[in-house]
C-alpha cells in the first residue's frame, strides 16, 4: 500500500475510535464516567501520550535522515559525475565516445528516477527498450552495468604520457565512486528506516487516546469537528512520516535539481 492508503486507514481507525468513545459515553453507566474515574484514566492516557509524543518525534527524525541521506547521495553522485566528465575530457579526444555514454546514462537515470521530468528521447534513448510495467528499482540495477561499461571503455584507453596515465586512474577512481553511490541509492530503495510493528504500535496508541477523547467529550458539533482536524493532523503527521522515509518515491521526492545540472554541464 501507498503511504496515502496507510494514512488514510490510520485516520479512519483513529476517528473512528472517537466516535466509538462518544458512542460508549452515552451507553455507560454514570459511575464509570465520575470524576474520580476520570483522573485515573487521564494518568493512564497521559503516560501513553507522552509515550506516543516521543515515537512520533523519533520517527519523525529518522525519515528525515533517511530523506537527507537520499538527498546528499544524488548531490555527490551530481558532482561526480561533473567530475568525471572533466577528467576525461582533459584526457583527449579518445574518450569521447565514453562521454557520450555517461550522458545517456545520467540521462537515463533521471527519466527513470523522475519519470514526469521528460529529457527528451535523443539524450535519453539509452532508456528506451524497458518494460514499463518495470519497477524503479528494477529499472536502475541496470544501470551500474553502465557505469561498468564505462570502467571498461576507460581500462580499454592507452595512455602516452605520464599525465594520460594520471588522469586514467583518476577517471577510474571517480567512476567507481559513481558505481558505490548508485548501488547505495538502490538500496535505499523500498526499505523503510523504521520497522513496520513500531508504527503499527503507534497507530494503536493514537486509537486508545482518541477513544479516550471521545469518552469524556460532549456530543456536540464543535467538538465532532475539533477532534476531526486532530485526526486529519495526526494522520497527515504519519503521511509526512512515510513521505519522507521512501525519497524516491511519492509526494515528497529529492529533487532531481543535482543531476538536471551535472546533465547541463556533461560534453561541454
Amino acid at each position: 500500500m501507498t503511504p496515502l492508503e496507510i494514512s488514510l486507514i490510520a485516520f479512519a481507525c483513529i476517528f473512528g475510535a472517537t466516535l466509538l468513545g462518544m458512542f460508549l459515553r452515552a451507553n455507560l453507566p454514570e459511575h464509570h464516567i465520575s470524576d474520580e474515574s476520570k483522573d485515573a484514566v487521564k494518568l493512564g492516557i497521559g503516560m501513553i501520550a507522552t509515550l506516543t509524543a516521543l515515537v512520533l518525534g523519533l520517527l519523525t527524525a529518522s525519515a528525515k535522515g533517511t530523506f537527507d541521506t537520499a538527498s546528499t547521495g544524488i548531490r555527490q553522485i551530481g558532482a561526480r559525475v561533473i567530475l568525471l566528465d572533466r577528467i576525461m575530457a582533459h584526457y583527449g579526444p579518445e574518450t569521447m565516445e565514453t562521454r557520450g555514454l555517461l550522458r545517456r546514462n545520467i540521462a537515463a537515470a533521471i527519466e527513470q528516477i523522475w519519470p514526469e521530468e521528460k529529457i527528451g528521447p535523443t539524450i535519453a534513448k539509452g532508456g528506451e527498450g524497458r518494460s514499463k510495467s518495470e519497477s524503479v528499482e528494477d529499472k536502475l540495477r541496470q544501470q551500474p552495468a553502465r557505469i561498468e561499461a564505462i570502467q571498461d571503455n576507460l581500462r580499454q584507453l592507452t595512455p602516452r604520457t605520464d599525465a594520460q596515465r594520471s588522469l586514467q586512474s583518476q577517471a577510474l577512481q571517480v567512476s567507481g565512486d559513481i558505481a558505490e553511490g548508485r548501488w547505495m541509492l538502490i538500496e535505499q530503495m523500498g526499505q523503510s528506516s523504521f520497522p513496520k510493528p513500531f508504527f503499527v504500535i503507534l497507530v494503536f496508541w493514537l486509537i486508545i487516546i482518541f477513544a479516550t477523547f471521545g469518552l469524556f467529550s460532549p456530543k456536540n458539533a464543535t467538538v465532532i469537528v475539533v477532534l476531526l482536524v486532530c485526526s486529519v493532523s495526526v494522520a497527515g503527521s504519519l503521511l509526512l512520516i512515510m513521505e519522507l522515509d521512501t525519497p524516491y518515491g511519492g509526494l515528497i521526492k529529492v529533487s532531481s535539481a543535482p543531476l538536471r545540472h551535472a546533465l547541463a554541464l556533461l560534453g561541454g
